[in-house]
């Protein structure tokens, strides 16, 4: 850790230069161990289903699951708490005992001093599963640390500790019920839900809604569902506030009692018995404001794991929906007999695709036609096994190679893309290029195959993410293929050339499934498939079906339709409008529409020139937010005019505080022989006055600090403990001139504090900006992209991808 925050303290970390973790701690470590134990967990119970045999998971065996994963470091974590507790209230028990020796006989003129706090933390399912390893042991520390508390009033005020442990339970009890805030945590979750939703798509499709102009509408929806989280951000945060209140008021509540209840029992009040009790109630702050964010974390916590054992209760597609057997074992390459499949698995829904029965033998051509959200995309998911199998038999023989309608594309080289974890092959490599009208595309980017694109492909054409994404299937020499439309996102001329190429060249010994709505590629087909309303109405060659039924008249009697219209345009305008039927003119369009390709990927490079590659390194500033961006954000609210309001409040809640304990030290006895300066009555007074007052400072200051999340809570954490600090060196000092030295030790832990920081954030800013990023990433990829990785067999590859990550990333986080 030393020359790490040396280095750090040096320059900006980058991910390198963290020390990786062992394997112990490490995702793919960790990982198997827990997933044996929830699998052992997860078999018995009925909470999802009443079939016995079906995965079970709740929150409560996710946390077992947990817990058994990480026993040993939960032990002696645990142990080191105790540790801590124990040496806490060391202090406390010991001060009667040296206040009475220091006013002994010996040393009449001496007196005595006090210290101690802690804080909270951060948001959202996952990170905060790995939050509650900082809270779990307050579950059982709190009781702990109010029992030694209560040893030590019982050691110095008698039976007067019963009522401090009496005020403490009613406070605890009259509190908001925890099931209140916990209502609001999960209506706050399910709002943030619906947003992120609407964001992520909007972002998704952000090309459309520019081209379109909608930018303004959908933002509108966004400020609307914004609206309704904020409102239950609200009553969840006023509900805290409350909350805050009540527990910040605790210590003088309790303080008050106790010493009434002293005066009333006649138990005599001397100044080293009210030391002693003030500084255990000031330790006693710790267990009650740990028990506020306890309460607090706990309900997220619950709400978390409930989401999550929901999530990990939903249904998996069998293995065996889609029987796979070797290549060349078997007659058929798909055999699929009375099938019926359903994406909602309720006995009530309408099976999307019923009654299907069609086999092909190995090296056939079948397509697939029908009018949109008949079943075409349906029918090649079954076959994939992606869809759930409500009955029938669905048998494929060989590999499979599968091209979606929407091209996935990878992060990275357009290399990888294409050889998708194989190894290079030249040759075969070229070929594959040719066949998908690559290799000129290649030519005008900057690195050729080797040029990084974007998540998602931003920055390649439609036709080109297609061409890629065909490029890999190609490359994959699988048994068995299955195209959805692909061709539709290409013009007519380059969709010619695939077709050609691609299914009656290089795949003319293959099995292929396609889907299309092109009629001049079904006449090659050796069987065309027409689907209406999730059935075959039709199955057959190109001339058997063309007059055998109507549903397959009218899709090529539309096509006809179609075509009659642009002719009748195209002669209106006197032939400048080339018409898609007439073959001299599809390479007049073609040329067009590639000059002007070229043209814009032109622009592209002359604009990516100096920068080289299409995709930049994300640049990294240095240094630290300002302070005027911290004033913009506090000045928000009202303009700041309550920001003075709230320091005041808090300036005089830490006055009052000191000046109650001084009071209570001051005008308590030294001993039963010395005469008090103040009667008993007066000193209760006054004590429950200034009580009162700093509890009154307290909430005024608490409102506005939880008016945000967790930014506001901090900023407000941070102002509180600079007025303390500076409270209590004044109080030190002016007791004894020479803590003003002791002083030097705080210049001391700010210097290193600031050392630190400089570490943090650039170990912060070197992991994406938050914990989750990387698994976000993870996350989008591997869901727009789990079909492919289900069909190439990448499922594992992909699974370690995001479990690794940079070997470097989980120990940031733990340094952090």
């Amino acid at each position: 850790m030393s020359p790490l925050l040396s280095l750090g303290h040096r320059k900006s970390l980058v991910l390198e230069d963290v020390p990786g973790l062992e394997s112990g701690d490490s995702v793919a470590g960790l990982l198997p161990s827990f997933k044996a134990n929830l699998e052992a967990l997860s078999r018995d119970g009925d909470s999802c289903s009443s079939s016995s045999s079906r995965k079970v998971v709740t929150a409560f065996k996710l946390t077992k699951a947990l817990l058994r994963t990480v026993w040993w470091h939960v032990a002696v974590t645990a142990f080191y708490a105790l540790v801590y507790n124990v040496a806490t209230y060391v202090g406390p028990y010991l001060i009667d005992s040296v206040v009475q020796y220091l006013n002994g006989d010996e040393s009449q003129s001496r007196r005595s001093r006090t210290s101690g706090e802690m804080i909270n933390i951060i948001s959202v399912d996952a990170d905060r599963v790995g939050i509650f390893a900082w809270y779990m042991h307050d579950l059982w520390l709190v009781p702990l640390q109010v029992g030694m508390a209560m040893f030590t009033l019982y050691s110095t005020l008698g039976l007067a500790s019963l009522a401090a442990l009496g005020a403490t339970v009613v406070i605890m009890l009259a509190n908001v019920p925890p099931g209140k805030m916990q209502k609001f945590q999960e209506k706050l979750m399910d709002s943030k839900d619906v947003r992120m939703k609407a964001t992520t798509e909007i972002l998704h499709n952000m090309r459309i809604l520019k081209l379109q102009g909608w930018e303004m509408k959908f933002l509108s929806k966004i400020i609307e569902l914004r609206k309704t989280e904020t409102n239950w951000l609200k009553k969840y945060l006023y509900t805290s506030v409350t909350v805050t209140f009540v527990f910040w008021g605790t210590p003088s509540f309790v303080a008050v009692v106790t010493f009434g209840a002293c005066i009333l029992m006649g138990i005599p009040l001397e100044s080293g018995k009210v030391l002693s009790a003030l500084a255990t109630f000031r330790v006693l702050k710790e267990p009650i404001y740990v028990l506020l964010d306890t309460i607090s974390i706990v309900i997220r916590i619950k709400v978390s794991l409930d989401r999550i054992a929901s999530f990990l209760c939903l249904d998996e597609l069998p293995s065996d929906a889609v029987q796979r057997l070797p290549s060349g074992s078997s007659d058929f390459a798909i055999n699929v007999n009375n099938g019926c499949f359903s994406w909602e698995a309720s006995p009530e829904v309408v099976p999307t695709l019923k009654d299907l029965n069609f086999q092909a033998r190995p090296g056939m051509r079948v397509a697939v036609c029908g009018t949109v959200g008949s079943g075409k995309s349906s029918l090649l998911s079954c076959i994939l096994g992606e869809i759930p199998k409500l009955s029938g038999e669905v048998q494929i023989c060989g590999t499979t190679a599968y091209v979606s309608q929407s091209a996935w594309i990878q992060s990275g080289k357009i290399q990888e893309n294409i050889l998708f974890g194989k190894e290079v092959d030249t040759e075969k490599y070229d070929r594959v290029l040719e066949s998908c009208s690559l290799k000129k595309d290649l030519e005008i980017l900057p690195f050729g195959d080797q040029t990084v694109i974007g998540e998602r492909g931003i920055n390649l054409s439609g036709g080109q993410k297609q061409r890629i994404q065909i490029a890999r299937a190609l490359y994959q020499d699988s048994d068995i293929y299955l195209f959805d439309d692909p061709f539709s996102a290409v013009d007519a001329h380059t969709g010619s050339h695939l077709f050609k190429e691609c299914l009656l060249g290089d795949l003319a010994s293959k099995t292929v499934v396609y889907v299309t709505h092109q009629i001049e590629f079904l006449p090659t087909a050796d069987l065309i498939l027409v689907i209406k309303d999730g059935r075959i109405a039709q199955a057959g060659k190109y001339n058997e079906i063309l007059g055998s039924g109507k549903e397959f008249m009218e899709l090529v009697g539309a096509h006809k339709d179609a075509l009659t219209t642009l002719d009748a345009i195209d002669s209106m305008n006197g032939g400048n409008v080339p018409s898609p039927s007439s073959g001299k003119a599809k390479p007049k369009l073609s040329r067009s529409l590639s000059s002007v390709e070229k043209k814009d990927k032109a622009n592209n490079d002359e604009q990516n020139a100096q920068s080289g590659q299409l995709v930049q390194e994300e640049e990294r500033e240095k240094g630290r937010v300002g302070f005027w961006v911290y004033w913009k954000y506090l000045t928000l609210a009202y303009k700041g005019a309550l920001v003075p309001f709230v320091l005041l409040a808090q300036i005089l809640f830490q006055i009052l505080q000191i000046v109650s304990n001084y009071w209570m030290a001051w005008a308590a006895p030294v001993s039963k022989d010395v005469e008090p300066p103040v009667n008993m009555s007066t000193l209760i007074y006054v004590y429950v006055i200034l009580a009162l007052g700093s509890s009154l400072c307290i909430l005024a200051s608490t409102d506005q600090s939880e008016v945000d999340t967790i930014i506001a809570g901090q900023m407000g954490f941070v102002a509180f403990s600079i007025i303390q600090l500076i409270g209590i060196i004044v109080l030190m000092s002016s007791c004894m001139a020479v803590d003003l030295l002791l002083s030097s030790g705080y210049s001391i832990c700010i210097l290193w504090n600031s050392w630190f920081c400089s570490l943090g954030a650039s170990l912060v800013s070197s992991g994406s900006g938050t914990r989750s990023s990387g698994g976000l990433h993870c996350d989008h990829s591997d869901r727009d992209g789990h079909v492919e990785a289900h069909c190439y067999k990448k499922k594992r590859q992909q699974t370690q991808s995001c479990q690794g990550g940079h070997p470097s990333q989980g120990s940031r986080l733990l340094v952090v």
